[in-house]
């Protein structure tokens, strides 16, 4: 009896050969009434994938190279901690999938690929922050270029050869803000850098300035500050809003960290919260539900960022075509605007 293949699988389930490859890695790219179906029918079929031969026919390494960026931190890690929950969830997803991590700071050469996929280090890449995304771009569509297999975290770019995973920052700037405006606050700062540089920071910021509009507040520009996700600039960014002397009763941090460090800032000058000043952030870190009083954020679920993340990578270097990937927000109430 000829041993069964992913074709036969795909034949029998109805459905197509990638759909296979992808239930078969457990990927939550495909519905589970789906995914349990073709794994169902592969039990069936005795149907294993060998996965030395399919390295040898393929000369892959079964290595992923995760790569980040060097941010600023109050610690010696230049990690920010948002991606520290990241790197767990992207370690597991790939040990689910037999994959090996290896893990390093993105350097600044433009030969990434020769460092990694073309030495046969890593069969690809995914990268994690990027600092000025101006620059950033340009090394992105030379990796493109090149036909490195890569996927980034992050905002949709232009480029459709590039595939990203990341959040719905607009959506989730609107949610939070008029969860605050439902709470009777009317004069509104944002503290974040809403530019091109920066845009996960700017659809925030306009999520931000659509849900004024629609509830029919004014945007007030003078109390949008630039600021980097660090605490030290959120303080900074927070003690220049004070020292202008324009009347405000909600800040917006376009990060958990800007919003930590406008805390302190309110804190130093006698400005109660929530009682004066509501607090809100974005991407709720660890220490956000610690911090006096708690943190209201839009959460970023990093367990299922892991998971896409590993899983569209793989289907690039399975020679699939993933798409880009935006995925919702919650809004996580807390003490720091009030409800």
């Amino acid at each position: 009896m000829a041993k069964a293949t992913s074709f036969d699988i795909a034949y029998k389930a109805g459905v197509s050969q990638s759909t296979v490859s992808r239930a078969l890695r457990n990927s939550p790219l495909v519905n589970e009434e789906t995914r349990l179906k073709v794994q169902q029918i592969a039990r069936e079929l005795n149907y294993k994938v060998d996965k030395h031969a399919s390295s040898l026919r393929t000369q892959q390494s079964n290595t992923i190279a995760l790569l980040l960026f060097e941010d600023p931190t109050n610690d010696d890690s230049l990690i920010n901690p948002f991606f520290l929950s990241m790197l767990g969830s992207i370690t597991r997803a790939c040990a689910q999938k037999g994959y090996d991590l290896l893990v390093s700071f993105q350097q600044s050469s433009n030969d990434w690929h020769a460092d990694f996929e073309d030495s046969k280090k890593a069969d690809g890449l995914i990268l994690l922050g990027y600092g000025d995304f101006v620059d950033y771009e340009e090394k992105l569509l030379q990796l493109s270029q090149q036909n490195t297999h890569f996927i980034r975290w992050g905002a949709p770019v232009k480029n459709d050869k590039i595939v990203s995973v990341g959040c719905d920052n607009f959506h989730g700037g609107y949610q939070i803000t008029e969860h605050v405006i439902k709470n009777g606050r009317t004069k509104f700062a944002f503290l974040g850098d809403a530019s091109s540089h920066s845009p996960e920071f700017l659809d925030r910021y306009h999520g931000f300035c659509q849900a004024l509009t629609d509830n029919k507040l004014s945007i007030n520009s003078e109390l949008q500050i630039d600021a980097i996700s660090v605490e030290d600039s959120g303080y900074q960014a927070a003690c220049q809003l004070i020292k202008k002397g324009i009347e405000f009763d909600a800040i917006f941090g376009a990060s958990d960290l800007i919003a930590i460090g406008a805390m302190r800032a309110l804190q130093e000058h006698g400005i109660k919260i929530p009682e004066q000043v509501a607090v809100v952030g974005f991407d709720d870190i660890a220490v956000a539900s610690f911090t006096i009083p708690a943190l209201t954020t839009a959460k970023q679920d990093t367990k299922l960022a892991g998971e896409l993340l590993v899983d569209n990578l793989i289907a690039l270097i399975n020679g699939e075509t993933p798409e880009t990937t935006l995925m919702p927000t919650t809004l996580i109430v807390r003490k720091s605007c009030g409800n």
